[in-house]
């Protein structure tokens, strides 16, 4: 069922939509914007193929990427020079793009009818051109995907060059005549979710000239950080896939390039040339563009690590930025935040691609939702009052349970890792002595404190063998209704109601269904995780032989995030060997020995902590929680 004008939601009215039936286009009031003037079921439609100077697959052909087009025919007869919307994807013809997983479809002569999602449906009749780029070896281009390497930033980035007049067109897929862009400004927006938005941060990471914007969502900033944990492997691996991606690319034999990937991609974990090749946050000092974020800070598929470290490469280089924070998990704020995010997303495209002034460069910097549905505005991020602060280890009357304060500790305390189990097993019965982990906690805030931005643990260890694993995490211990972030949907619920959004042609509609959130009560929150493999104590580079009794010193990373712990809370850390739900076992799992005095985590932290915390005060026996699901698809 499509909502008519008199069956919206008043939270949908509130934010200035009108959702319309399939005839019509929905409207979004943008303040001194762009408005829907073009007819979109008249609209060009048109694919040319880009030669990438590449040839991937080894035929003896330079490999070309088919970009799609749909553009405004009304600019096009007055010569107008118009700014387009990009979406470079590997998932065109194979898994499908958004909630309702949908395809790129052409006609019986090969011409592009259905564009996935509403970028064209809604951007079009404002006057923007919006291309849809297939990755090398995916869909309709020739040459092979090499998951995140230069072929597939190479495929994005020559489109660009294209629209600018600095790379060569053609009409077809081979042969064929010579295409121009003449219609084009050469500014250039690229948006995405996950794997296509981890593309958009690849290209910026070049400095390509005409692209002025990209908008990553729920996407990727260093490939290592997708498969890899400071030494810890997630086991699945880039080969994986780049043979889903490539399942319908025309039949181009990419058996070398991908056996590339499984050569790169070594099993130890260590960061080598492979990775180097596919870290963007390495090469943000190159972006132009501005940027505008959107991530799940419960997203456990792409990490949240992989926002933090981008936005902070960013910021040391300047960048102009934005940024949205959802409690969902890997889902696109169009399914959580529809009506303001389409509104916040014209207002962004119009002034960076249209030069419209429209303020939203003066707007807060980051909008974060507390509660499920509850967002609040934010000036900066990580929060302007957020300082970075060191909590010790201390020991209390049960063994591997202590609490968690300023002041430095001495001692040793001592688990044994399990590799049956993790997360959800470590975090149960808070207050009792675990063979498997060690829980430090502070004592009941009398005040929120908030956690935002990037922590850290360092750990000085001791294992009894020659091979261990580390995995830390920081508890928010409290009741708490949350977005049920690891059930189907990932934190919403699709009904069968739909709104629309721009216009409709045949084969091509603007409306989607609406989603609610899915929400669950629970008695923790796990706010921030992180994993290492304590043979890379020296570097990530080469990992180390270690020696059984010897201590070791590695600071690893935990998970950006920006979470309210409230008042009558307790903020936990704990540490454990091998993660069941995420990092593969050492040959043997070992006994691990903390030397608390040498111990410590360091926590982005605003609010007071209290001074003297007691042990003791977690609820005893199993706790309402939210249990992880394995999730290992970029879609």
């Amino acid at each position: 069922m499509r909502l008519g004008i008199g069956g919206c939601v008043a939270a949908l009215l509130a934010a200035g939509l009108v959702a319309a039936p399939a005839t019509a286009a929905a409207s979004v009031s943008v303040s001194a914007g762009s408005g829907p003037q073009y007819d979109f079921a008249g609209a060009i439609r048109e694919t040319v193929w880009v030669d990438t100077g590449r040839d991937g697959d080894g035929d003896g052909q330079p490999d070309r990427v088919a970009a799609d087009i749909v553009r405004p025919a009304e600019t096009a007869k007055a010569g107008a020079k118009i700014p387009v919307i990009m979406d470079a994807s590997p998932y065109y013809s194979s898994v499908g793009r958004g909630n309702e997983t949908e395809f790129k479809t052409y006609d019986d002569q090969g011409r592009p009818v259905g564009f996935p999602l509403y970028y064209d449906n809604y951007f079009v009749p404002r006057g923007y051109a919006v291309v849809l780029v297939d990755l090398a070896g995916t869909n309709r281009s020739t040459g092979c995907v090499d998951v995140g390497g230069e072929s597939d930033v190479n495929s994005a980035k020559r489109v660009i060059d294209w629209l600018n007049g600095r790379a060569t067109g053609y009409g077809a897929k081979t042969g064929g005549g010579t295409v121009t862009a003449d219609w084009t400004s050469g500014a250039v927006g690229m948006i995405g979710k996950s794997y296509d938005g981890t593309i958009a941060n690849g290209v910026a990471a070049t400095g390509v000239d005409g692209l002025k914007t990209i908008v990553p969502i729920s996407a990727i900033s260093s490939w290592y950080d997708y498969y890899r944990s400071d030494g810890a492997a997630f086991g699945f691996d880039p080969a994986e896939l780049a043979a889903t991606v490539e399942a319908r690319n025309g039949g181009q034999d990419c058996s070398a390039e991908n056996g590339k990937l499984v050569e790169g991609a070594t099993a130890n974990g260590d960061y080598g040339p492979f990775w180097a090749e596919r870290d963007y946050v390495a090469k943000a000092k190159n972006v132009r563009a501005s940027v505008f974020i959107s991530h799940g800070v419960n997203d456990l598929n792409v990490r949240t690590i992989n926002f933090g470290q981008w936005w902070d490469a960013l910021a040391a280089n300047g960048v102009q930025r934005k940024i949205w924070l959802s409690q969902t998990g890997h889902v696109d704020p169009f399914d959580y935040r529809r009506a303001e995010w389409v509104e916040t997303l014209h207002r962004w495209f119009d002034h960076y691609l249209m030069g419209i002034d429209n303020g939203i460069e003066k707007d807060p910097m980051a909008t974060v939702e507390r509660q499920p549905d509850q967002w609040a505005d934010q000036a900066t991020y990580p929060a302007k009052d957020a300082s970075q602060t060191t909590l010790h280890l201390q020991p209390g009357n049960t063994p591997g349970v202590g609490t968690l304060g300023t002041d430095a500790a001495s001692g040793t305390t001592s688990f044994t890792d399990n590799a049956k189990v993790g997360e959800v097993g470590w975090a149960a019965n808070p207050s009792a002595m675990s063979p498997n982990r060690v829980l430090y906690s502070t004592g009941e805030l009398a005040s929120p404190v908030q956690v935002s931005g990037t922590s850290s643990i360092t750990v000085t260890a001791t294992p009894s063998t020659s091979s261990a694993r580390l995995s830390a995490m920081l508890v928010d211990y409290g009741p708490a209704t949350i977005r049920n972030f690891s059930a189907r949907g990932e934190g919403i619920t699709t009904g069968s109601q739909e709104t629309c959004w721009g216009g409709n042609a045949p084969g091509d509609d603007a409306c989607y269904k609406v989603t609610t959130a899915n929400t669950t009560k629970v008695d923790y929150t796990v706010l921030s995780r992180g994993w290492a493999d304590l043979a890379n104590y020296q570097s990530l580079s080469q990992e180390s032989p270690l020696t059984p009794g010897q201590p070791y010193t590695m600071t690893f990373r935990l998970a950006s995030t920006d979470h309210v712990i409230p008042a009558g809370h307790r903020l936990a850390l704990i540490v454990g060997g091998t993660d069941v739900d995420v990092i593969t076992p050492p040959a043997q799992t070992p006994k691990v020995t903390l030397d608390l005095a040498k111990t410590s985590v360091l926590i982005p932290l605003s609010g007071a902590l209290p001074a003297h915390p007691q042990a003791g005060g977690l609820p005893a026996g199993p706790l309402a929680h939210v249990s992880r699901r394995a999730a290992v698809d970029l879609r």
